[in-house]
């Protein structure tokens, strides 16, 4: 038997999805604002699937992003409403919360990212206003070195624990998306020693290479792939959508259980679903989990 901590799915692509609108380069955010109490309802079902963890929606809410159009002085009140909403699921089914930092400008795009001593100050705001209510960070979708490197500074005394997960290619798990071996992330983590290191939004298929890699590092691991085809070109521009982006077809409940399974035949201790992964895939996760005999916390 092993205790699993089981993350939930999707929080922004999941929001746009349940929205029924267009999506907008806000992605969620822009969801969040019109219709927040549809936030709640999404960190309460992935509870109620098993989920031990409530990811916050603030993963786009970088001051570099949201100047863009005039938000960034609402950051505030925005962090505000996703820490809100996240307590409250928690208060009915009890859990932890994480608070997510995304990139600071795009995903997937390591040519965007600034100096990590830029870079930390950015990450710094963020985290200021979330450390005295969240558990734990949770650095999401890192697609380089030199942005590891600065979420890392950003987060190095928030005094709360620090969960690292990097993006690999869709095709080769040895490899960040920058193109740099995964294995080129062992100084950082010795240098900064987060709690965990997970792999995050790539194809399941690609994980369990990269997991071989982040298994000798000593840490707890893990992985929470996503359910697109793959990252296309047109999404690496500026101001996407996430309509640029297609859902598979072949990744249902089970099947993206048994990828997830393997995931723990390798080690792994920390599983839960990126983009397209949804409360009934965590709930089939967690069915799992429990036949085979593990426990989840």
């Amino acid at each position: 038997m092993t205790r699993i901590t089981l993350l939930d799915g999707s929080i922004g692509q999941e929001l746009v999805k349940r929205s029924g609108d267009r999506a907008t380069p806000l992605w969620s955010t822009r969801v969040m604002i019109d219709r927040p109490d549809l936030l709640g309802e999404v960190h309460a079902d992935y509870f109620a699937a098993g989920a031990t963890i409530a990811t916050t929606n603030t993963y786009a809410l970088h001051r570099s992003r949201l100047e863009r159009v005039g938000l960034a002085d609402a950051i505030p009140a925005l962090v505000e409403t996703a820490l809100a909403r996240a307590e409250t699921a928690r208060a009915r089914h009890g859990g932890r919360i994480a608070g997510a930092l995304g990139p600071l400008l795009a995903s997937y795009r390591p040519d965007l990212n600034p100096d990590p001593s830029q870079a930390a100050k950015r990450f710094g705001e963020l985290v200021a206003l979330m450390k005295p209510r969240v558990d734990l960070f949770l650095i999401e979708t890192v697609s380089s070195l030199r942005e590891a490197e600065g979420a890392l500074r950003g987060t190095r005394d928030c005094v709360k624990p620090v969960w690292l997960a990097l993006t690999v290619t869709d095709d080769d798990g040895t490899r960040l998306r920058s193109g740099e071996p995964l294995a080129g992330i062992a100084p950082l983590i010795a240098q900064h020693d987060p709690e965990a290191v997970l792999i995050n939004c790539t194809r399941p298929e690609a994980v369990p290479a990269a997991l071989d890699i982040l298994a000798p590092f000593g840490k707890p691991f893990g992985a929470y792939a996503n359910g697109f085809t793959r990252i296309t070109p047109a999404f690496l521009k500026d101001n996407p959508t996430v309509d640029a982006l297609e859902q598979r077809t072949d990744l249902d409940p089970a099947a993206y259980a048994d990828h997830a399974m393997g995931w723990v035949g390798r080690g792994a201790t920390i599983l839960g679903g990126c983009c397209e992964i949804g409360p009934d895939h965590i709930a089939e996760l967690a069915r799992r989990l429990r036949a085979a005999g593990h426990e989840i916390v």
